[in-house]
């Protein structure tokens, strides 16, 4: 009997609601966490997680048996119920509607880790406008500029 055989790594990107900085630094450790235990209760594999204020990037290991999208929005609901519960902010918590997903080859994995893990850093000298506009560019994504996040052009510091 065959088996089904799978190489599959993608890095998702989404932005907190209103691009607001609404990831607390002193519990991103406890989202990241959270979100991971999402994604490896899928059977899929983090391969690294770094939550920004204000967006997050996610690099995973598929799984054949759910679909790209699906374990987007699921570990985004999942996410955003489980900051709902904390006691961290007095305003609501959402997500933006949408995401970016890139793929990956293997021999790729220990320079996107690497990229995904090193976020604060890249953001002293990028924009998350910048960011993310280049990986649609670099990915050869048609897209309307209508249609992504909404963007404020501040810089980490």
């Amino acid at each position: 009997m065959a088996n089904n055989y799978t190489q599959l790594y993608v890095q998702y990107i989404f932005a907190v609601n209103g691009r607001e900085h609404l990831v607390p630094k002193a519990h991103k450790e406890s989202v990241q966490k959270y979100m991971t235990g999402v994604v490896q209760k899928r059977k899929h594999k983090m391969l690294e997680i770094h939550c920004m204020p204000d967006h997050t990037h996610m690099f995973v290991g598929l799984h054949p048996s759910q679909n790209i999208s699906d374990l987007a929005e699921e570990t985004k609901t999942a996410a955003t119920k489980f900051i709902k519960k904390q006691d961290w902010m007095p305003f609501d918590f959402s997500w933006q509607r949408g995401y970016g997903a890139f793929s990956y080859s293997r021999s790729q994995i220990p320079v996107v880790g690497a990229y995904v893990k090193n976020q604060e850093q890249h953001h002293q000298k990028r924009t998350f406008r910048e960011e993310y506009l280049d990986f649609l560019n670099k990915f050869e994504v048609e897209y309307d500029e209508r249609y992504v996040f909404d963007f404020y052009d501040d810089l980490y510091i």
